[in-house]
């Protein structure tokens, strides 16, 4: 087993490391920050080098995988993970830091067992990914999935309205749900769209709410 200062440069090491991924985190306002990155990089440090003090400890008495409690941050870090994640409406936010968190983890992991080399190349090459390809991605033209849901008096006149107004805007229609009522003489439809723009969601609302018979419009 390495001695007590090596011990405590592995430890500071991967505060280190974690710190500079989670002060990315914290400039961005992501849940997971500073504090969490550096926990989670120290612990994975110091469940490494028990890990490895154990094997050390009872070395030619009994079998032990040193690997064996390691491997157990890289499963156990998903619940973490998964508190980062939230799910607003159609969007999903907070994997990227859920991502994060792992690779935190596995940093640590790496210092703790005296692989600086790898754990440093990978600080680097997690704070490119985090600050330039963000950057990058903001660049590139998306898709938007969304569900639009129309309440609406009448029939098949009024549907072909609607789905005039979603071809005059180009967007093409995934899928299609109706829900009809003949006693109350409407129907309730509810479309998955992809849009090429969000900038769109506005304008198709606008349009079909002006719509005859038409009573509501939201997104969903």
């Amino acid at each position: 087993m390495t001695d007590s200062y090596q011990i405590m440069l592995r430890i500071l090491l991967a505060a280190v490391l974690s710190g500079i991924v989670g002060f990315e985190r914290e400039l961005h306002g992501r849940a997971a920050g500073l504090r969490t990155t550096i926990l989670v990089g120290v612990g994975s440090c110091l469940i490494m080098l028990t890990s490895m003090h154990l094997f050390e400890l009872y070395k030619g008495l009994t079998t032990v995988d040193p690997g064996r409690i390691a491997a157990q941050v890289v499963s156990g870090i998903g619940f973490l993970g998964a508190g980062t994640i939230l799910r607003f409406r159609a969007s999903v936010r907070g994997l990227t830091t859920a991502a994060a968190l792992w690779a935190v983890a596995g940093i640590g992991l790496a210092v703790g067992c005296g692989f600086f080399a790898p754990a440093l190349i990978s600080t680097s090459v997690i704070i490119i990914v985090l600050i330039s390809l963000s950057r990058l991605e903001n660049r590139i033209r998306r898709d938007v999935y969304k569900i639009l849901k129309v309440e609406a008096k009448g029939g098949i006149e009024q549907l072909c309205s609607i789905r005039k107004v979603l071809a005059d805007y180009q967007i093409e229609i995934k899928d299609m749900d109706i829900e009809k009522s003949p006693q109350e003489n409407k129907f309730i439809l509810s479309v998955q769209l992809k849009l090429s723009t969000d900038r769109l969601s506005s304008q198709v609302i606008e349009t079909m709410s002006g719509l005859t018979g038409v009573t509501l419009v939201k997104w969903s």
